[in-house]
């Protein structure tokens, strides 16, 4: 199970995602935001750029071997840390009931990291342990008949603190054509360096990252381990 803030953060870990996949893991993506800010475009609303993310989201997941996706729909840049937010992320552990999840870190390699990403990234790890776990959290969950689920393993990518790292060079190129299908974040803003070609700065960034690992390319992770 990947949770992430918006539609295209889940490029960071799209390499290792893409690696399960075609080995036979079910992979369910949880986007908590619509993404219907992303845009530097003044005449562009909210309700369009939604609809244009949710398509996109729609492809890249396909490209990945992605088949199921849940969109919680909340609005770019409002994600806060809410009960409702952190039950419909248990709701879907419970009901998917995941081996290992992936998420966003709370602690970025950069200095400054988006809101989402951090809010994301926190309720995500408070849903696993305790709220997904005990059957008196979200009761009303239970009384459903989602019973409590325990994910031993989480895997945060946009860590400062690595120390996990996948090797993605089989999957490079799928990585690559899953971010083009995000064309309104990757190939259509003006801000764009057109000069520079669309995958490569995904490419110095894997092969960084291999770097530190002996992998032609890779996506790093801090790997937290709850006790089941």
């Amino acid at each position: 199970m990947v949770v992430f803030a918006h539609p295209d953060d889940e490029m960071g870990c799209s390499g290792t995602v893409a690696s399960w996949t075609k080995q036979g893991t079910q992979v369910l993506f949880v986007v908590c935001t619509n993404g219907d800010k992303g845009t530097e475009d003044p005449e562009m609303t909210p309700e369009r750029m939604a609809r244009t993310r949710e398509r996109e989201m729609r492809d890249a997941a396909r490209v990945l071997g992605v088949q199921e996706i849940v969109f919680l729909g909340y609005p770019d840049g409002e994600l806060e840390d809410t009960r409702k937010l952190r039950g419909e992320i248990v709701r879907e552990v419970r009901r998917f009931r995941p081996d290992a999840v992936l998420c966003q870190d709370t602690i970025s390699r950069n200095p400054h990291n988006h809101r989402d990403h951090r809010i994301c990234a926190m309720v995500t790890l408070d849903a696993l342990f305790p709220y997904a776990r005990d059957p008196l959290h979200f009761r009303e969950f239970t009384q459903e008949g989602l019973q409590p689920h325990k994910v031993g393993i989480v895997l945060c990518w946009g860590t400062g603190q690595p120390t996990e790292f996948a090797d993605v060079s089989a999957a490079m190129e799928t990585k690559i054509e899953s971010m083009l299908c995000h064309r309104s974040q990757f190939l259509e803003r003006p801000s764009r360096d057109p000069n520079r070609e669309p995958g490569e700065f995904m490419r110095q960034n894997a092969r960084q990252i291999g770097e530190q690992a002996g992998f032609e390319y890779a996506e790093a992770f801090r790997k937290i381990e709850f006790r089941i």
